[in-house]
């Protein structure tokens, strides 16, 4: 069992930044590649990036790629979401997400994650 409890969502202009934290308990943190997926009201959660367990490979969607970036603190047990860039569409509850599956085929699937947080709200205003 892994508990994931995100951290440091908030209200920003466009063009701004935050930094979202997760932090992980529970089983082996480094056994799990770890995603964020974010959510607006009306819209099915969609894939924003994933970090594999020893964080030397990363993946992110094409609407964020360029602007936000994940890393991951083994020693913290902790991954982080730096968001720049920010756009008013960028708006949304933001979920950390685990996964002890290594298929990179399904990466961007939310079914596919074996953890969820409670979510982060993270609001642009234009």
């Amino acid at each position: 069992q892994v508990q994931l409890v995100e951290s440091g969502g908030g209200l920003v202009q466009a063009g701004g930044s935050l930094r979202l934290s997760c932090a992980a308990s529970g089983r082996t943190f480094s056994s799990y590649f770890m995603g964020w997926f974010r959510q607006a009201p009306g819209k099915e959660r969609e894939f924003v990036a994933v970090i594999i367990r020893s964080g030397g490979w990363t993946y992110y969607a094409d609407s964020v790629k360029g602007r936000f970036t994940i890393s991951r603190d083994l020693g913290k047990n902790t991954v982080y979401l730096h968001m720049g860039s920010l756009k008013p569409e960028d708006t949304a509850v933001y979920y950390c997400a685990a996964r002890a599956s290594a298929n990179v085929a399904t990466l961007g699937r939310p079914s596919e994650y074996d953890y969820w947080g409670q979510g982060t709200q993270v609001t642009v205003s234009s």
